[in-house]
């Protein structure tokens, strides 16, 4: 069995113990040995960071831009190798996971160029013979703290920007998946990038996780992770004076109104409600149907839903994988009780399944006849369970899709301009999708929500400037 250790000053080091990464389609497939951090392995990465720092911080845009751009280019020609080792770890299909795999290369190569496009102003200034100048540097040494549901794009699309505006990073994967970030780390330690200007901790979020944002040689958190979570940590940052990023999740509304395509709504629901078995931020759990494609939708649903293939994340034809650890799926069914207690109707799935594997396997479900005010429409899921909500017209259902906490994506099924427009202005989420599913998005524009959905600048395209670097406003006497 391989051990696999942290990456510090450009060394790899072992903690004092070591953890199994399991696959969750078969218990009895152990991918490696992966090592447990501590605070001292912190204050280890930090020091190695603050060092290379300066160096980094003020070198050749060209060899950053260099450096990121071979990153991208390997595991673009890796994507089939890494998307298999995401798949046993975390559980999505082989094709999502090739997916995911071929993104975190795309932003790698996206922000390579980002390195070279950083822009700054020139501006007059109101006394005469003086002018000003107004630049971005980078904010220092970022602590990054990413979930287990995308186990390479989300580590990439705060490593990448991280890197490109001259910050020196610690990542802390989560622990429940390392092998996907020790592999991208891997091949971040042989891109040309100075010993220290990345450094890689695995280990509990309570242990590593904590120390990081503790640190006094931290400059700034990047956390992806539970709403819990994220609000102590913006506590412990805004304490500390350390600049803080958060994106904590959502319960994203999907409106299907009586105009939708009918096939076209149920395919985009399916799709954004339980594949990638429904672990993602973006998914929607909420379906808010009009009451008079009510009927039909439900019944296409089902129909739709019993061709759904649940099986090994690494088989061919298997549509949906195993939820991601036993945790997850105790909370998921747990989830299916809370909802029949409610008084709403299980209509297809959410049964634990016994297939051929030992692992975490689950029927997607669908819950009809369900209230907004229903803990499962309230609630953050986090699996392949959705409930479809009945209302009257087209106001009933945006002021139900807005009727959350959480404010990440939202999406309407609609043939008309009027309500398509109307939506995309007044829904209350960072992203909106018509005639789309709500989970998808791409690498080069920003992702983010509004409400307990997000806290602090957008991630990912051009807008990471505004998290990953400072502004700085400069007087010159002529």
């Amino acid at each position: 069995m391989q051990n696999f250790d942290n990456l510090i000053a450009g060394e790899w080091r072992a903690g004092a113990s070591y953890s199994p990464n399991v696959n969750p389609s078969n218990l009895a497939d152990v991918l490696g040995q992966y090592t447990q951090g501590d605070a001292a392995h912190v204050d280890a990465a930090v020091a190695a960071a603050t060092a290379a720092f300066p160096a980094w911080a003020t070198g050749s845009i060209q060899a950053r831009s260099d450096a990121l751009d071979k990153i991208g280019t390997e595991i673009l020609a890796r994507k089939e190798e890494l998307g298999t080792l995401l798949a046993r770890e975390e559980g999505k299909t082989k094709a999502e996971g090739m997916g995911e795999a071929a993104r975190a290369g795309q932003i790698f190569k996206f922000f390579a160029g980002e390195c070279l496009r950083l822009s700054g102003e020139v501006l007059p200034s109101v006394r005469p013979n003086i002018g000003v100048e107004i630049t971005r540097e980078p904010v220092g040494v970022v602590g990054l703290i990413t979930p287990w549901n995308f186990p390479i794009a989300i580590p990439a699309w705060k490593i990448a920007p991280a890197l490109a505006f001259g910050n020196c990073v610690v990542l802390k994967p989560a622990d429940l998946v390392p092998g996907s970030a020790w592999a991208l780390s891997e091949i971040i330690s042989r891109s040309g990038i100075p010993a220290g200007v990345f450094n890689l901790v695995m280990g509990r979020g309570s242990v590593i996780g904590e120390a990081l944002v503790n640190h006094p040689g931290i400059h700034a958190i990047s956390f992806t992770g539970s709403v819990g979570v994220g609000r102590n940590i913006a506590v412990q940052c805004v304490t500390n004076h350390k600049k803080v990023q958060l994106e904590m999740g959502g319960k994203n509304p999907q409106v299907i109104l009586d105009d939708a395509d009918l096939a076209q709504a149920v395919e985009l629901s399916v799709q954004s409600a339980f594949y990638s078995t429904g672990q993602r931020c973006t998914a929607s759990s909420r379906l808010i149907v009009t009451e008079g494609i009510y009927p039909k939708f439900i019944e296409a649903m089902k129909a739709r839903m019993a061709k759904i293939k649940v099986g090994d994340a690494l088989a061919q034809g298997t549509d949906v994988g195993p939820v991601s650890s036993k945790l997850q799926l105790e909370q998921d069914l747990n989830y299916i009780e809370i909802g029949q207690g409610e008084g709403a109707t299980l209509a297809a799935g959410g049964e634990r399944l016994k297939l051929e594997t030992d692992g975490y396997y689950m029927s997607p479900a669908l819950f009809s006849e369900s209230a907004a005010a229903m803990r499962i429409n309230k609630e953050e899921i986090f699996g392949p369970v959705a409930s479809v909500i009945r209302v009257k017209n087209y106001e009933e259902a945006l002021a139900t899709a807005n009727d959350t906490k959480f404010g990440l994506s939202a999406g309407i099924a609609t043939t008309s301009l009027k309500y398509a427009t109307h939506f995309k202005r007044h829904s209350q989420a960072g992203m909106v999708m018509v005639n789309l599913p709500t989970a998808g998005v791409d690498y080069h524009v920003p992702f983010g929500g509004r409400k307990g959905s997000s806290y602090g600048p957008r991630e990912q395209g051009k807008y990471a400037q505004e998290f990953f670097t400072t502004v700085k406003t400069a007087y010159t006497l002529a």
